[in-house]
């Protein structure tokens, strides 16, 4: 239950306020997702380059917006990882036949071998983007024995985001590439395309063997009848020089 209300609480944040913090530092908690485009499955990669200042970090609570349906954390070795659910006002379709009745509403990594403050590690977390472009926030909460530092804080209209000293980690989703389906139509088009080809081939390879056949086939049999021909041929002129040698030696003899 904490954890869930400190969620909601981070989610509700008017533009610029720290719920805690242990200091401003140089580097920022972030997050870079592999794709941006609408409706895709994305791969969030959250860094977390440093403690609470000087102290280790033992949790970090990554917190995920409602327009995040679908979200599968990555193991992370050395650390459990809890998903932390709350119940949708409606049930929604779950793209797959059925109904969704609750959503991740954070995410949350733990250890009882604490993260050095001068150490870096990151957390990765599968997520099914939105279907309409627009900014993902995810505030980011770290836990460290000597405090907690909230990256939480969003830039209002016209202000510089690089000014925050807290700045929640985001994305921007983008309009989606085609139908958003792009990538599997390509590959049952190649998949097609190979089939087709590799069926023109047999076939061309089956006609090719067959003409080859008939074509040695036809040549074996006229090679062998000129043979035969020949042979006959020749054998007809001996019998023919045959006779005539005995009719002179008979004519001698008379």
């Amino acid at each position: 239950m904490r954890k869930t209300l400190r969620a909601a609480g981070a989610l509700t944040l008017t533009a610029g306020l720290v719920l805690a913090g242990a200091g401003s530092a140089s580097a920022h908690v972030t997050v870079t997702p592999d794709t941006t485009s609408a409706g895709a499955y994305a791969l969030l990669t959250f860094g977390v380059p440093h403690g609470c200042d000087t102290s280790p970090t033992t949790e970090v609570a990554i917190q995920i917006p409602e327009e995040i349906a679908t979200v599968t954390p990555t193991v992370h070795a050395g650390w459990d990882v809890e998903k932390v659910m709350v119940e949708l006002d409606e049930p929604e379709d779950d793209g797959h036949g059925g109904q969704r009745t609750e959503r991740v509403a954070e995410v949350v990594y733990t250890t009882d071998t604490p993260l050095p403050a001068d150490l870096r590690a990151a957390f990765e977390l599968s997520v099914k983007l939105p279907d309409e472009p627009g900014t993902l926030v995810l505030p980011t909460v770290q836990t460290c024995p000597d405090g907690e530092a909230a990256w939480v804080q969003v830039a209002e209209d016209g202000q510089d985001p690089h000014g925050l000293d807290m700045p929640a980690p985001l994305i921007e989703v983008t309009a989606a590439d085609g139908d958003g389906h792009g990538d599997d139509a390509a590959d049952e088009t190649t998949e097609d395309v190979a089939d087709d080809a590799g069926s023109s081939e047999a076939d061309t390879s089956g006609t090719g063997t067959a003409s080859a056949a008939d074509a040695s086939a036809g040549t074996d049999g006229a090679g062998t009848s000129a043979v035969t021909w020949a042979a006959l041929g020749l054998g007809a002129i001996g019998a023919v020089l045959g006779l005539v040698a005995l009719l002179r030696t008979r004519s001698r003899q008379a």
